[in-house]
């Protein structure tokens, strides 16, 4: 019996119940992907049924503001797909007629979509013949194949493609593409993978070489880099100063607090003034919060959040936005920012 037609056996026997899998409509399936990039299912499921309660479809998305979006994307992190989400649900309203298109070339010029999305949502949606490739495909092809060729380099990007291309299933290239990737998230995990029970283990040539631990290879690792954030929280009368983030960066459009950043941690407030003169001595501090850590993929965020009343001149203030402690939650926040809210109020 071939890989593909284990992997589909498999599948049929021990795939999830999920609501994008009982629908061909390629918004819905769009939409899933997009939310399940960088994010395990556990967590995207709520996002994708409170999505498609209060969007039910593209035009419905196209239509709302862009505050709205992101409000209800808060808390899934890596922010620039939803506003990805937004501008391809505008363009498609325009472009489009309003309904999401299902060949792939089309769906690969869409913004925020790569050869992965685009070949599952043609895929899924109209059982057009595109291998996926995700984490969870390299994984599982390395594994039973032994491939060596670094999964993020030029060579190992066409190995993969080229492998993927062959073993998938030009009957049911849907459900293949479905299966070889709930093989990889469920049993061929990054670790501990159930090796016992896998229907490759006689072929697998990691299991037989005690190298599951090593594939698949990569070339290039992230380098983290330390940043030391103390946020001023201003509260006057039951008004609180937010700073909406600009344009190139990963928060772009959410809210914080007003920010100074530090070279490493501080430890006072009269330290935090020493370091910043803008501060007016008028501000007095209410209470500094613990030491918060955030961690993003290329840096690590050590954020302290100094709880603070007094006249705030206008120089300091200018430039936020004042908005009611009561309303705070109508405005979309970091989820750093969404942590320490909750013991504020």
């Amino acid at each position: 019996m071939g890989i593909s037609n284990k992997l589909i056996i498999w599948y049929q026997q021990n795939k999830r119940d999920l609501p994008w899998r009982k629908s061909k409509d390629a918004y819905l399936i769009w939409l899933s992907e997009i939310i399940l990039q960088q994010t395990r299912v556990e967590q995207g499921l709520s996002y994708f049924n409170n999505f498609i309660e209060k969007y039910p479809n593209v035009v419905s998305l196209a239509n709302a503001s862009e505050k709205e979006v992101l409000n209800l994307w808060q808390g899934l992190g890596y922010y620039s797909r939803a506003r990805n989400l937004h501008y391809t649900a505008k363009n498609i309203t325009k472009n489009f007629n309003g309904v999401f298109p299902v060949n792939y070339n089309d769906i690969l010029k869409l913004k925020g979509v790569g050869e992965y999305t685009a070949a599952a949502i043609s895929s899924f949606a109209s059982n057009l013949c595109y291998p996926v490739i995700d984490g969870n495909v390299y994984r599982v092809l390395s594994r039973i194949f032994g491939i060596e060729d670094p999964i993020d380099s030029t060579i190992g990007k066409k190995t993969y493609k080229n492998l993927a291309a062959s073993l998938i299933d030009k009957k049911n290239p849907g459900i293949y593409n479905q299966a070889i990737m709930e093989f990889g998230a469920l049993q061929c995990k990054p670790k501990n993978p159930a090796c016992e029970n896998c229907p490759f283990m006689l072929e697998c040539y990691a299991f037989k070489n005690n190298a599951i631990h090593l594939l698949p290879f990569k070339e290039k690792k992230i380098k983290q880099r330390n940043r030391y954030f103390n946020y001023l929280v201003l509260i006057n009368k039951n008004k609180i100063y937010l700073n909406k983030r600009k344009e190139n960066d990963i928060w772009e459009s959410l809210y914080d607090f007003p920010l100074i950043e530090t070279q490493q941690s501080v430890q006072s407030f009269d330290e935090l003034m020493s370091i910043n003169y803008n501060i007016p001595h008028s501000i007095h501090l209410i209470k500094k919060s613990k030491e918060y850590l955030h961690i993003l993929s290329h840096q690590k965020i050590y954020a302290t959040f100094w709880l603070v009343s007094g006249k705030f001149q206008n120089k300091l203030t200018a430039s936020y936005v004042k908005c009611s402690i009561f309303e705070i939650n109508n405005y979309p926040v970091p989820k750093l920012i969404e942590n320490y809210l909750k013991t504020l109020f």
